[in-house]
């Protein structure tokens, strides 16, 4: 548990990009792209640019806002993991009261706007989003089960859904699949970045699969997901918002992350240890341009189908 009264003796002050810092923008760079693609590809939604926009900054900030609390929540393992240590609260440039403070106002804020902007369907897939990651994840899953990734992942797999919501005020199988799709995604995903930072959590007394149960059995974790991930992906090719575009692509991209998939789960430790996990390494920059790919096909599907060439 984050101690509210914790003071760095190198505290300093903190400037605009700290702040912002805080709402984790790589993350937040996701959860925009995907709640777009949800928002643009749903079939026979009118939604008023302005409306669109306002929907989606506000997903945006609840996606900041949840960046905040897990910060706040967390300051006492990211100041023992090298990759977090100048995170703007183990710095010292930003207060822990801070950090819970903006968190739960942009919380409110997001949920709130979204609702009145848009519909209370999306406000509230919003509002358990926030809580999911914060609360679910961060506070329990995250220090007490090696699946804290793998349930915990659910929290980035509803912005599309959140964005189908929006434009269509329902859920639906397209957004359920959009959602899985993201959701199967994250265990190849970031297990293949936690074999080459395990000493990291192991440091952090965070339970992640390769501390508890070991490279081996995470590299097998990873195909078995990979694997599981493939029916899903190509089944919103047969949806109305697939194609025989999303097909190929999908299937090329599919194709490309079992394969680099496959790799990491030959390996050995010490060819792992030997080349810096550079199979790894791959494994995670693959899956990074895997999902980026669907979604892109999903746009590019509801592009072309008025022109007659996308859709089937």
């Amino acid at each position: 548990m984050t101690d509210l009264n914790y003071q760095d003796s190198t505290t300093q002050e903190a400037g605009m990009g700290d702040y912002f810092a805080l709402l984790k923008p790589r993350v937040m760079s996701l959860v925009v792209f995907t709640a777009l693609v949800g928002i643009l590809v749903a079939p026979g939604a009118s939604l008023h640019p302005f409306e669109a926009f306002v929907s989606i900054l506000c997903i945006a900030v609840g996606g900041g806002a949840s960046g905040a609390l897990n910060m706040w929540w967390d300051a006492d393992i990211d100041r023992i993991m090298k990759r977090t240590a100048n995170r703007p609260i183990p710095s010292g440039r930003v207060q822990p009261q801070e950090a819970l403070a903006i968190g739960l106002a942009l919380s409110g804020f997001s949920v709130i706007l979204l609702g009145l902007a848009s519909n209370w369907l999306a406000a509230g897939i919003l509002a358990f989003t926030i809580f999911f990651y914060a609360v679910v994840y961060s506070m329990w899953l995250k220090r007490s089960t090696p699946q804290n990734i793998v349930i915990g992942g659910a929290a980035g797999a509803f912005p599309p859904m959140i964005g189908w919501a929006v434009a269509t005020g329902s859920i639906s199988i397209e957004s359920v699949l959009m959602f899985s799709l993201i959701f199967m995604w994250t265990p190849p995903h970031f297990w293949s970045l936690a074999i080459f930072v395990k000493s990291d959590y192991g440091n952090a007394g965070v339970p992640m699969l390769t501390e508890t149960h070991g490279r081996r059995v995470t590299r097998n974790h990873i195909l078995g997901y990979m694997i599981c991930l493939i029916p899903v992906a190509l089944g919103l090719a047969f949806t109305s918002i697939g194609g025989p575009i999303y097909l190929a692509v999908s299937m090329g991209l599919n194709l490309w992350f079992l394969q680099a998939c496959i790799v990491v789960w030959r390996r050995n430790e010490d060819a792992a240890e030997a080349d810096k996990f550079a199979a790894e390494r791959r494994a995670f920059k693959v899956s990074l341009a895997y999902l980026f790919g669907h979604f892109t096909a999903l746009l590019a599907e509801a592009a072309l189908t008025p022109w007659g060439l996308g859709g089937w």
